[in-house]
């Protein structure tokens, strides 16, 4: 369990990132089945701090915060340019954890975090602490979700997803 004053200060730095202008551009990066980036990567949040707390381990929630808000923020659209298509999987934890650490200047413990996303389709980095694997596991998990959605209700799903991630804790 969380204290309160853990709960207000992840809530806190997810608010400072939630309405950040350089995090705001990735509202303009399409995902899965009519998600964004902007949404995609804050449901991860939500579902990987759940689930650290609820495993009772000893972890660093704010890494998990950082890392899964993060995790995609390659900030291009991988479908507009063809030469990207194949190797947008394997590459993209590597850009999102180099603009990361530009913009944001991220621990090397955050990067790593975010360059292990995508085990085991990038098979030689390893997801090798506990924080990987839940950012990690979260973004399948979201990932999947978003892409058996139908794409007929995107706008309105998109507009409850929008309020679903106005809070960490709600």
């Amino acid at each position: 369990m969380i204290t309160n004053e853990e709960k207000i200060e992840l809530e806190n730095l997810y608010q400072k990132y939630l309405h950040d202008p350089k995090i705001l551009k990735m509202k303009e990066i399409g995902m899965h089945r009519g998600s964004n980036s902007y949404i995609h990567s804050f449901k991860v949040c939500k579902l990987a701090i759940r689930r650290a707390i609820r495993k009772r381990k000893k972890v660093d929630l704010e890494a998990i915060l950082i890392a899964s808000i993060l995790h995609d923020y390659y900030l291009y659209d991988w479908r507009l340019d063809h030469s990207l298509k194949k190797k947008h999987g394997r590459r993209h934890p590597f850009i999102a954890a180099k603009n990361a650490k530009r913009d944001f200047n991220i621990s090397d413990f955050v990067s790593d975090i975010i360059e292990s996303h995508m085990w085991p389709l990038n098979f030689k980095h390893f997801q090798k602490t506990k924080e990987a694997r839940i950012v990690g596991n979260a973004d399948n998990s979201i990932a999947l979700r978003e892409a058996l959605t139908s794409r007929k209700y995107k706008n309105k799903r998109n507009e409850k997803t929008l309020k679903f991630i106005e809070n960490l804790f709600n």
